[in-house]
């Protein structure tokens, strides 16, 4: 991908104020919160990308006048965060305030423009749960008529469902059949609750990328649109059993042999698309004795994934199924079987904790296809997105969203934007218990399930990760003892290929400087 001009740099000014609330005990008191992959990336100007506010997108300003007037512990991880990345020729943001009170804690270059890589993902978890509700559910459906046993065209129907997995369709098969149908003709799926186009924005600056995190988004979709291999040594010399999973939609050809015990794994497969199915190449090998291996890889055309899968499964489950797999369907009204997702609620946390790209996709244009009609597209996703920050009290000139997740060069976001959504949702009872809830906790789970340890008892840092080749992210709370108000923070750090580990360490840094003077006195020594 081509290297787009950076942008100007701001004048770089350190602000850093502790208000005397944060460690005041009986300050006030926030409203009720809840308890509870790696890409190429530029700081191109995103020419011609829908945004998430109507106005132009300012390239950088400049922080207010420099001030410190901070406990050392804090202002010297600042401090020592800033000066590295200026070092390494890139460029950081920071932005920490009283959630209750919206003073400013500590900042820098808070106004500037950055890709927030997986950052994103907080637009459109708030903009989710503002428009859909946590108690929203998705509907797969197969629809026909039926009579004296036999469906002449069986239609499956998607509604963006980003969970539907393989036992879903188990289950659908056998209550088909429980229902007294014995046959079926042409097996077809309907697509039409978004639009063709199955690639979301950005991905395409890196078509050649086979990776779980890079699959398509389709209205009914299957295991994520990815296939998972999975392969079992047997006797040195006979090949390796292989299991496909989702079965019917990916062709095998070659295989994977089983060495000699203590043979080093040595696996190739390589993916080729034909017509709307995969072939798989398989070779190498696996030692007799050892482990189970197994690799996911997404799909390239995922719109017919899950009627083959189906098909598979209503042969198992003892339906005769004698027609072609097709799409289409749109007529059928006839509900026959049906699947509904969990809850809104409990499917961000794939999104939140997890970073899950195939999600926050799905889910974005989901937002579309419900508010704006069929079919939902990513450009309507990102309007609607800008039009709840400003309804929640978050919108902020600059906002650039491209795409659900961040993935690749698809967005802008100041460190102050990201902060005044994140405030927005914690004071917005209808927002932030469960906006709160999605993000991973700090030595806990998810993405942060390795940092912040010291923290994990408090379980006092929920934030969502982002990293791409030379960006690292971090934003979300710093929740309080008792008596005191959380912190909502945004550190954005661009430029540092090569140097994402250190910079995400002195993120750290300066998140649990923040935390020990929001939590001093309150945590046994």
């Amino acid at each position: 991908m081509p290297r787009h001009p950076r942008h100007p740099r701001a004048v770089f000014a350190v602000a850093l104020v502790l208000s005397s609330t944060l460690a005041r005990p009986g300050g006030s008191q926030p409203a009720e919160g809840g308890t509870g992959a790696a890409a190429r990336s530029t700081d191109a100007a995103m020419q011609g990308a829908p945004r998430a506010s109507s106005a132009p997108a300012p390239t950088s300003a400049a922080s207010g006048p420099a001030r410190i007037e901070a406990a050392p512990r804090v202002r010297k991880p600042l401090e020592k965060l800033t000066t590295d990345v200026r070092r390494w020729g890139g460029r950081v943001g920071v932005l920490a305030v009283d959630v209750a009170s919206g003073a400013t804690l500590a900042a820098f270059d808070e106004h500037s423009l950055y890709n927030p890589a997986s950052n994103a993902k907080l637009f459109t978890a708030a903009a989710a749960l503002r428009l859909l509700g946590p108690s929203y559910r998705y509907l797969t459906g197969l629809y026909g008529k039926a009579s004296s046993g036999a469906v002449p065209e069986l239609v499956l129907r998607g509604s963006g469902d980003p969970s539907l997995r393989t036992r879903d369709l188990w289950d659908m098969a056998r209550d088909l059949r429980a229902a007294g149908v014995r046959r079926v003709g042409a097996i077809a799926v309907d697509q039409g609750f978004f639009d063709a186009r199955y690639v979301p924005p950005a991905f395409e600056q890196q078509p050649d990328e086979w990776a779980a995190f890079r699959a398509p988004v389709a209205a009914a979709s299957l295991n994520a649109n990815t296939v998972l291999f999975t392969m079992r040594p047997s006797k040195a010399g006979q090949a390796a059993s292989i299991a496909i999973d989702p079965p019917g939609f990916a062709e095998l050809r070659g295989s994977v042999s089983t060495a000699k015990r203590g043979t080093p794994e040595k696996i190739g497969i390589r993916l080729e698309p034909s017509g709307q199915r995969l072939i798989v190449h398989l070779s190498g090998h696996i030692p007799e004795g050892g482990r189970t291996v197994s690799a996911a890889r997404r799909v390239d055309d995922p719109r017919l994934v899950v009627a083959y899968a189906l098909k598979e499964m209503l042969q198992e489950a003892g339906v005769e199924v004698s027609g072609e797999v097709r799409l289409g369907g749109e007529h059928q009204k006839r509900l026959l079987a049906a699947h509904r997702s969990a809850p809104l609620g409990n499917l961000l946390s794939p999104l939140g904790k997890d970073s899950d790209n195939f999600y926050a996709e799905t889910i974005f244009k989901t937002l579309a296809a419900v508010k704006r009609g069929r079919p939902g597209t990513a450009e309507a996703a990102a309007e609607l997105v800008g039009e709840t920050l400003g309804e929640i009290g978050a919108f902020e000139e600059g906002v650039v969203l491209r795409n659900g997740s961040g993935l690749f060069d698809a967005a802008r976001a100041s460190p102050r934007a990201i902060v005044r959504l994140l405030r927005a949702a914690f004071l917005d009872p209808a927002l932030g218990a469960d906006f709160t809830a999605q993000l991973a906790i700090g030595g806990v789970d998810g993405t942060l399930r390795g940092r912040f340890r010291a923290w994990s008892k408090e379980r006092a840092i929920r934030a969502k990760t982002g990293t791409l080749a030379s960006v690292t992210a971090l934003s979300g709370y710093i929740l309080p003892p008792p008596g005191r108000s959380p912190i909502a923070f945004s550190m954005l750090a661009s430029d540092v290929r090569g140097k994402i580990a250190p910079a995400r360490a002195a993120i750290d840094d300066v998140v649990e400087a923040l935390a020990e003077e929001l939590w001093k006195g309150a945590r046994p020594r």
